[in-house]
């Protein structure tokens, strides 16, 4: 079955021209323009992955994407940014997407970053032969993606997820922002590893008791993040 992509953009010409692009590698693609109509559509339907325009009539993407992560959707969200507004992409990355991408962007490109996107969520979902892992507060289950801390659901998006499981498979393991960007989002980010701080600051926000004093998810200075269970994990 073909994934299913809703695109969200105000430009008639730039929405048909990439639903058509997207149509000729087989996706599924809807398309909306108008903020609220996107809003309605990702909370009704189910989607693959969203194609989100900063700006938009209505409501803007950013208040989609805050909106859509406090109704515990995980769908993966490329927002589209102006190319100098470095503060809204990371406004996008804090309110919970995924990824970004600037405009003017070569096709190429869009096609290699929600290829990527795809690729990381299928095979997050095979990462171990077990569909429940459970470690100190920890339980997560790799086929639902969900997880749980002393009982309580944490609402994490893709990446969030995908981040965490990768550092908590590789217990210890120091991976540099770099190599978590090539990992987890599948293809050279160009050195704005902000995008991995950002991730990993969230995360922090949603696991641990305290984020400014992190128990799991550590810092080696200078060279990276890495997970430390101070519990022993049970498989």
């Amino acid at each position: 079955m073909a994934e299913k992509i809703l695109v969200v953009d105000d430009e008639p010409i730039l929405l048909k021209g990439l639903r058509f692009s997207l149509e000729q590698e087989g996706y599924d693609v809807e398309t909306a323009m108008d903020g609220k109509e996107a809003y309605d559509k990702i909370l009704s339907n189910t989607y693959d992955a969203v194609i989100l325009d900063l700006m938009l009539p209505s409501m803007d993407g950013l208040e989609i994407c805050k909106k859509v992560r406090e109704n515990k959707s995980m769908v993966p969200i490329l927002m589209l940014t102006a190319k100098d507004d470095d503060s809204s992409k990371v406004l996008g990355l804090e309110y919970g997407a995924d990824d970004y991408i600037t405009k003017p962007f070569n096709m190429l490109e869009l096609k290699a970053r929600i290829k990527a996107i795809l690729r990381r969520v299928q095979v997050s979902d095979q990462m171990t032969a077990s569909n429940l892992i459970n470690l100190g507060d920890f339980s997560i289950n790799t086929l639902g993606r969900k997880v749980t801390v002393n009982g309580q659901q944490v609402n994490l998006t893709a990446k969030e997820f995908d981040l965490l499981l990768l550092l908590i498979m590789n217990e210890e393991k120091v991976y540099s922002r770099e190599e978590l960007l090539e990992t987890i989002w599948g293809y050279e980010y160009f050195g704005d590893v902000r995008t991995v701080d950002v991730h990993i600051r969230r995360l922090r926000e949603k696991i641990e008791s305290n984020s400014s004093q992190p128990e799991y998810i550590l810092t080696k200075w200078g060279v990276g993040y890495y997970f430390k269970n101070k519990k022993k994990r049970v498989l």
